[in-house]
């Protein structure tokens, strides 16, 4: 795959819920020297109580200015405010057997260490699992329409500036990540 650094120079990382976006920007921003920003991050509060969408916006605006970043995410009301300025789109289209296997995962070990997220947030197996706000719910429900949704702003040509990287299976991320990116 190949590419200039101006391409990775404002990048957006994009996938279903689990597909591995904040791991993969991560990764991304620490091998770039770029800032991370996580949406989810600026999106949630305390409680799991989302932020006013204005605050949300403002917050995501702010974060997109900078000359370089790595931002993992995918709302759809930040999107004017960070696709514009973005050099390039890294698409984690994997299939909904692995994004599964991967969300499970991710869930079990933050559960078993407790581990703390944004604004003390915490996962706990009662919301993840049982809940209308399960996380794997969303994930089922939501991986077909973001599929799609995703394969049409692509094709769409509204933000013809970027450079699509597409991957639909983890092998391809990590070659592309063991790569420098």
């Amino acid at each position: 795959m190949l590419h200039s650094p101006r391409d990775l120079a404002r990048v957006v990382v994009i996938g279903t819920s689990g597909a591995g976006k904040s791991t993969t920007a991560a990764k991304l921003a620490a091998s770039l020297g770029h800032p991370l920003v996580e949406l989810d991050e600026l999106f949630w509060g305390p409680n799991w109580q989302p932020k006013p969408e204005a605050q949300f916006v403002s917050l995501a605006r702010a974060a997109a200015s900078g000359e370089r970043w790595v931002v993992a995410g995918n709302y759809g009301v930040a999107r004017p405010e960070i696709w514009p300025r973005a050099s390039a789109i890294i698409w984690l289209n994997f299939s909904l057997a692995v994004v599964l296997r991967r969300l499970l995962a991710r869930t079990a070990k933050r559960l078993v260490r407790r581990e703390v997220l944004w604004h003390g947030n915490r996962e706990s197996a009662v919301r993840t699992l049982f809940t209308r706000e399960s996380i794997v719910w969303w994930a089922i429900t939501t991986h077909n329409p973001r599929k799609k949704q995703f394969a049409e702003l692509r094709a769409a040509g509204q933000y013809p500036h970027l450079r699509w990287y597409e991957f639909t299976h983890p092998s391809e991320v990590e070659r592309f990540l063991a790569a420098g990116g």
